[in-house]
């Protein structure tokens, strides 16, 4: 069984900043999609970015465009989600997965990680 392993998570101030990590227990795949997506109490899970792991090519969810950065590091097997300008509304858990599907969808991911809490205190 493959585990996504994650950190990073925490508490800060509005405008502050964090770096959240997904490690695989597996080396990708050729076509391999990570992603990470959020949820907030009483929200559905929200698509907040991907990366192609050979390409790096990437895509935002529109909330966080121009304020996070997705990364992948092959040589660590790992993937980032750098964090700026945080604001109180991206307080959630957040999640990474990896599939084999460009997808905003949550359902097209079949690995997951156990979620880490971020939250910005206004």
């Amino acid at each position: 069984q493959v585990v996504l392993a994650e950190s990073g998570g925490g508490s800060v101030q509005d405008g502050g900043s964090l770096r959240l990590s997904c490690r695989p227990s597996t080396r990708p795949y050729t076509n391999a999609v990570m992603v990470w997506f959020r949820q907030a109490p009483g929200k559905q899970r929200e698509f907040v970015a991907l990366i192609r792991w050979v390409s790096g090519s990437s895509l935002y969810g529109d909330s966080v465009k121009g304020r996070f950065i997705i990364s992948r590091d092959n040589p660590k097997n790992t993937m980032y989600l750098q964090m700026n300008s945080l604001k109180p509304e991206d307080t959630a858990v957040y999640f990474c997965a990896r599939g084999s599907q460009y997808s905003t969808n949550h359902q097209q991911y079949n690995e997951w990680g156990q979620g880490t809490q971020v939250t910005v205190a206004s």
